[in-house]
């Protein structure tokens, strides 16, 4: 989050900044005020500093020069935005983090060795989504045992009994996204269908 210091050398900045724009084009206050339907006297406080630059006003100067918006207003360049994944090893899985600020929802990508595949069921207080990747991910939730296919979701509150994992065919790749009790994200699995007992 920006300092609240910075937002306000930013909007310092706005004022001056218009009133060169419309000077290196050599346009008149009056012919702005004709082009966007602001007064004179506003653009005036507004390229002067002494009025507080809002939408309602950059919108139709951005539109009356025919710039974008951030260019008014000064906005940052956008820096690099790929995340730099370190991989974590937890109880034999490999566990990266997509989130990197604290906060109510936690995103994580995890590879599930084909050996994680005796349950221990657990509980703790949140909402769980997860989103199967690759492999076949057996899900056991309360008396729920169900087996996920890449492309299958799964969402379930996690005061309950659930564990996951392989169904020892081999790794299972997901991603899970962990979420503060009643913040419920997506589509429910469907349960795999049991077999049909033998007469």
């Amino acid at each position: 989050m920006e300092h609240p210091s910075a937002v306000a050398a930013a909007l310092a900045e706005v004022g001056p900044r218009l009133k060169r724009l419309r000077t290196e084009r050599g346009v008149t206050l009056t012919a702005l005020a004709e082009a966007t339907g602001i007064s004179k006297s506003t653009l005036s406080r507004l390229e002067s500093g002494e009025r507080r630059p809002g939408l309602e006003l950059l919108l139709p100067i951005s539109q009356a020069h025919q710039v974008p918006l951030d260019e008014l207003v000064g906005a940052p360049e956008v820096g690099d935005p790929r995340v730099r994944l370190t991989p974590k090893h937890v109880n034999g899985n490999v566990v990266l983090p997509l989130t990197r600020q604290p906060g109510p929802l936690q995103a994580f990508k995890m590879v599930l060795p084909a050996t994680r595949a005796a349950p221990e069921p657990c509980t703790h207080e949140g909402y769980e989504w997860i989103y199967v990747l690759s492999g076949r991910l057996r899900l056991i939730l309360a008396d729920h045992d169900l087996v996920l296919d890449p492309g299958e979701v799964a969402e379930f509150d996690t005061r309950l009994p659930h564990w996951f994992g392989s169904t020892g065919q081999g790794p299972v790749e997901i991603l899970s996204l962990l979420g503060r009790q009643g913040e419920r994200m997506h589509v429910r699995a469907r349960p795999r269908p049991r077999d049909k007992p033998a007469h």
